[in-house]
């Protein structure tokens, strides 16, 4: 995993029960903190130490598609990716996991329902391009009208001024209630008392016992998907690149949820 910082990640512990659970007891995955200076450096070393593959996170997942020899679809319209491949002879490819994790980490069909997005970062940029792609019909909030504009144009999906409902999803991909719960509804253009009008809220945050949104949803009847659900969905995915074996899915959650219990909040 390669990140700055990324001591949070609950990923190496997921992966290495899952890698465990497959019998490959010659894999490890590892943390690696890289400064942005030197990402490029890092990865285009990685082959020849004998990695398979890494996950990246904030805030690499751009340069990670920018530096790749070959790139998904998804990745090249989403403009970022999480997981890089390294072939026999250290060709990079990249792809963009945290798609397709969203979708399975749902609990619903996203084919003709209404999205409400909040942020216009990768991850938000990750989850409009999947949502649409699937069928929503999506819109977009972020702090700064402008990112909205750029990543709705980008992406062929609607900006909006405030995210009352009513609208069957609602997906946070901000960092608003990582550090501070008590910001949460100061923050994003949403009121606790009217997350009712939302069918199912994601919050791509975690923290344990789930987030002050999520709490807040839970209470008005709604459907509720926290960051780590769509973390083991998304790793699962990485798994399966590298390995081509299918990922243990409840092994994986298993071990990000007893990670989880003992450390402290943090995101995909």
């Amino acid at each position: 995993m390669l990140g700055w910082p990324v001591a949070h990640s609950r990923s190496p512990a997921m992966h290495n029960a899952a890698l465990a659970d497959l019998g490959l007891t010659g894999w490890r995955y590892q943390l690696l903190p890289v400064p942005p200076e030197l990402f490029e450096e890092t990865v285009r070393a990685l082959p020849a130490a004998g990695f398979a593959g890494a996950n990246v996170t904030i805030p690499h997942k751009e340069a990670a598609l920018d530096l790749a020899d070959e790139a998904t679809s998804a990745a090249r319209a989403i403009g970022a990716a999480n997981t890089l491949t390294f072939g026999p002879e250290g060709a990079i490819s990249a792809d963009n996991t945290d798609a397709p994790g969203l979708l399975a980490a749902l609990p619903l069909d996203a084919r003709g329902r209404t999205a409400v997005v909040l942020g216009a970062g990768g991850s938000a940029r990750a989850a409009a391009w999947a949502l649409r792609s699937a069928g929503a019909d999506v819109a977009v909030w972020n702090r700064t009208p402008a990112r909205a504009h750029a990543l709705a144009e980008a992406l062929g999906v609607r900006v909006v001024s405030t995210a009352t409902g009513p609208a069957d999803l609602l997906v946070n991909c901000t960092s608003v209630g990582l550090a501070d719960p008590a910001a949460t509804f100061k923050e994003l253009p949403v009121r606790a008392d009217c997350l009712s009008e939302y069918a199912c809220v994601v919050d791509l945050v975690y923290r344990d016992g789930g987030t002050a949104l999520l709490q807040a949803a839970r209470r008005r009847g709604c459907a509720t998907v926290d960051g780590l659900e769509v973390l083991v969905r998304q790793g699962a995915l990485s798994l399966e690149a590298w390995t081509g074996r299918e990922a243990p899915i409840e092994a994986m959650r298993r071990a990000a949820r007893d990670e989880h219990r003992s450390s402290s909040t943090a995101t995909t």
